[in-house]
Order: C-alpha cells, then structure tokens, then sequence
C-alpha cells in the first residue's frame, strides 16, 4: 500500500470517529507502529489532523460553538489530565460528597476513585454518564453512592437542561469538580448552552469548586460562559500553563507536574 493510499485511510478513520489510535491503525492497516506515526506526523503538518498521546485526532477547529465529542476529548492531553486527575485525587476523603461534572478529565478522576477502596464511603453526584459507569464498581459493592442527573444528552455525554438543573437544585455537596471546554480572563467556558446552565447547577449546589483544566484549555472560548474566575476556589493544571494562565489564575492556580514519558 502506498503512502498515499495509508494516509486517505487513516484521515478517513479520524474523520469518521473523531480520533484515532496508533495501535488499532497498525492492526486496520497492517503496517508497523513506526510507519503510522510517520503518516500522522505528516497528515498533522498538513495540518489534516492533530497529534496526541497514542495516535491522532481532527484539528481543533476556532469556532466558539464546536462541540468535540467524548471519545475524541479523552484522546487529547493525555498525560496531562491523568496528573491532574491524581492531584485532584489526592485531595478527597472518604465521608465527602461530592458533584463531578461531565468530562474527561473528570471521567480520570472518577477511574482513581473507582480503584480506591480506602475512598468509601463516599456519595458523588454526577451529570456524567461515562463518570457514573466508571463509578458501577463500587456502587454494586454499596461503598459509593452515585446520584446521577437526568437530562438531554449532549455529544460529550453529559446529561443537561431543565431536568438536571432542577434536580441539582435540591442538593448540597462538600465540593464541586468540573472539567472545562475553555477557560481565560473571562471565566469558565462551554460551546453548549444547556450545559454551562447545569454546570452552573453544579456549582451552586457546592461549597467550593474545583475546576481541573490541562493548558490547552487557556485561551479557548465557548459560546456560553459558566462562570467567572472569581466564583473559583482552585484551578488545577499542568505545569505547561502558560504565563498568561500563572498570571491571571494567581492565587487559584496549582500547577500539576506531568511525568515524562517512559
């Protein structure tokens, strides 16, 4: 198989999945691991697709209404949101409860808390439905207490809208964590409408909030504003925040270190 012809089919794939993974390319295609890296990085200078961690996905696109989808944003930062979910991590004790905003990030978080068995008991209210799957372990074995929102589904699986904001306002948590599509001087940003109302939902039903955002999220602006930096108690981000990030987040900012690749 040509170059040429590699390079359509992995396009294709990303194209029609949202992202595509190294591994399952070599196996489609049945070449080496080393040649769909270089197709990629080529596809990416032409600036077809974007590289990450373990494979590719489709470039990011500047228009404040695009809406990734889950499978695609769990592929990106990798590295980086697994750090910042186990400093989010360690922070928890058990008797919290706790409200988990839909997310990948968060969805990192919720894996390290589903492997925890000295994290119990614990009651994590959640608009996330692939949080409140990784959360099935240890809601089977009574240790976990999941409180999921109803809800219109969105493309990154978050359920959100009259029904989810309604159901949150009933409740009261000890902390808020939120994953974030963007955030910059202006505050904490989504390209969903409904969802920056049940993330707002999700922060007034807590008595501090946690945003955990890699850098690449400084500087992205969704269409819907969730909230301002103010009404933030801790941003959690890797230590590749850019300066504009350290200045403006301040006191609020704690940079996570990301460990090298082995």
């Amino acid at each position: 198989m040509l170059a040429t012809q590699r390079q359509e089919l992995i396009l294709a794939a990303v194209r029609e999945r949202g992202a595509a993974r190294v591994a399952d390319l070599v196996a489609e295609l049945g070449v080496s691991d080393m040649t769909v890296r270089r197709d990629i990085a080529e596809l990416a200078q032409a600036g077809l697709v974007r590289r990450v961690h373990g494979g590719a996905v489709a470039p990011e696109g500047t228009r404040a209404a695009d809406e990734p989808g889950f499978d695609v944003k769990v592929e990106q930062a990798g590295p980086q949101k697994a750090a910042i979910a186990a400093a989010a991590h360690a922070e928890l004790e058990p008797g919290q409860a706790l409200a988990l905003s839909a997310g990948s990030t968060t969805f990192r978080l919720a894996e390290l808390v589903a492997a925890d068995a000295a994290l119990r008991p614990l009651t994590v209210v959640t608009n996330g439905l692939r949080i409140a799957d990784a959360l099935h372990r240890g809601v089977r074995a009574g240790e976990i207490e999941v409180v999921l929102t109803g809800g219109v589904r969105t493309p990154s699986d978050a359920l959100v809208g009259p029904v989810a904001d309604a159901s949150l306002s009933r409740l009261r948590v000890d902390r808020a964590l939120l994953g974030v599509h963007g955030l910059d001087t202006a505050g904490l940003t989504t390209p969903n409408l409904a969802e920056a109302a049940t993330d707002r939902a999700l922060i007034a039903c807590a008595a501090a909030t946690t945003v955990l955002a890699d850098h690449t999220k400084w500087g992205v602006v969704g269409l819907a504003q969730i909230a301002s930096l103010d009404e933030v108690d801790l941003v959690l981000m890797d230590d590749g925040a850019p300066p504009e990030a350290r200045r403006h987040l301040a006191g609020r900012l704690r940079t996570v270190p990301v460990p090298a690749a082995p």
